[in-house]
């Protein structure tokens, strides 16, 4: 049976791992690391990088531990102890509008009453939706998925769909992807099991990412497009600010702000009453930010 320890030390290789892998395919930039510790306990490794391909990106890792904040325990409906959380959290800003933004997170939380669960995803926020694209990514998750359990995917898409919707927009935050919480040891399924299906949803970043990257990020752009990016980065920052558990959590349990606040990118506009022109592509991609997409149909 799988400890706290060795799902530690998997996600620190895994940290590892993906920054020796962006690093290589930015070709410039390198990671800036902050060693931080927690008062109430534990601490982190938070990397960022500002490159030529990724205009801002981070990769991080923390374990923290400590007694749980009472605000935590109601949300959560858990009494008071100590508790453990770990994961890895990732979100990279390219500078090229044609490459999208990408988010991952895989995470461990357990209490000394013996409560434990499993969370995490991963999903595309593409500034410009390329319907080739997001077949590709979400039947790669599918992949991920089916090699666990045949629910996995249509259950965690639906929950992704749900999960990141910018409510006062009525609108996705992009195509989605797969999100899952509280993955515990229901169903037959132990912590071995979880454990095996996380790994594989961390590992499978890489090589998902690196292919959008590596086929967009020297596509030719204008400034219109650059304009349009930071509208579409304006609204990835209000759905981290007012939505987004992971963000409350970390800021409610004393984290690092810097580390909780690197998913926001470098430059993003707001501009008044934006309304993209009729027919544009612009309005192409708004018209794609829904729920309930099929993203896994050819379409022509």
């Amino acid at each position: 049976m799988i400890n706290k320890e060795t799902i530690t030390s998997f996600f620190q290789e895994l940290q590892d791992d993906i920054c020796r892998q962006l690093e290589a395919a930015d070709g410039v930039g390198t990671f800036h690391q902050d060693l931080w510790e927690r008062s109430g306990g534990g601490g982190g490794r938070s990397r960022v990088i500002e490159g030529r391909h990724i205009e801002k990106g981070g990769v991080n890792f923390s374990a923290v531990h400590g007694a749980m904040p009472d605000k935590i325990a109601n949300a959560l409906g858990l009494s008071q102890g100590q508790f453990y959380a770990t994961g890895v959290s990732i979100v990279l800003h390219p500078k090229n509008p044609w490459v999208p933004i990408i988010h991952m997170n895989v995470r461990y939380f357990e209490m000394d009453s013996g409560v434990w669960w499993f969370g995490g995803g991963i999903d595309l926020t593409p500034h410009y939706v390329n319907p080739a694209e997001a077949r590709a990514f979400h039947l790669h998750l599918k992949e991920v998925c089916d090699a666990h359990h045949t629910d996995y995917y249509s259950r965690f898409k639906k929950w992704a769909d749900e999960y990141f919707f910018v409510k006062h927009r009525g609108e996705t935050r992009g195509i989605g992807g797969i999100f899952f919480d509280r993955l515990s040891d229901e169903d037959g399924f132990d912590r071995d099991r979880r454990f095996a299906f996380v790994k594989d949803v961390g590992e499978a970043f890489c090589p998902i990412y690196l292919q959008l990257l590596n086929a967009n990020k020297e596509r030719h752009y204008s400034e219109e497009e650059v304009a349009w990016q930071r509208v579409r980065r304006g609204r990835y920052v209000e759905f981290n600010l007012v939505w987004d558990r992971g963000t409350k959590f970390g800021l409610d349990t004393n984290g690092r702000t810097e580390s909780i606040l690197m998913s926001l990118p470098p430059l993003a506009s707001w501009q008044y009453n934006h309304q993209p022109e009729k027919g544009s592509r612009e309005q192409e991609t708004l018209s794609l930010l829904k729920k309930g997409v099929d993203w896994t149909i050819k379409t022509t």
